[in-house]
């Protein structure tokens, strides 16, 4: 399950134990790959999983409609905010 040869120009290094790294040498060679097409496969799988809530939202159909009813409400006057943002920035000199 090789991927097609680009151009890395890239490295990316790390320690770990021996037991850890029999492991991967063993999915490696499970896989048919090579242990860099699968380490890069496997940390761009995990970087996705851990970056989805901040690059994509799924939501079911009756989510959606209520996002959406929430997002057509017209704004709410807080007199507060209003005051702290008409307030003169501590960090203008």
């Amino acid at each position: 399950m090789s991927t097609p040869t680009r151009a890395r120009r890239e490295r990316i290094e790390f320690r770990t134990t021996p037991q850890v790294r029999r492991l991967v040498e063993r999915a490696v060679e499970a896989s048919g790959s090579n242990l860099t097409d699968f380490a890069e496969a496997s940390l761009v799988q995990a970087a996705q999983r851990v970056l989805a809530d901040r690059q994509r939202f799924v939501l079911s159909e009756e989510a959606a409609l209520e996002w959406d009813a929430i997002n057509d409400r017209p704004a709410r006057e807080l007199p507060g905010l209003r005051r702290l943002m008409e307030r003169p920035s501590p960090f203008d000199e």
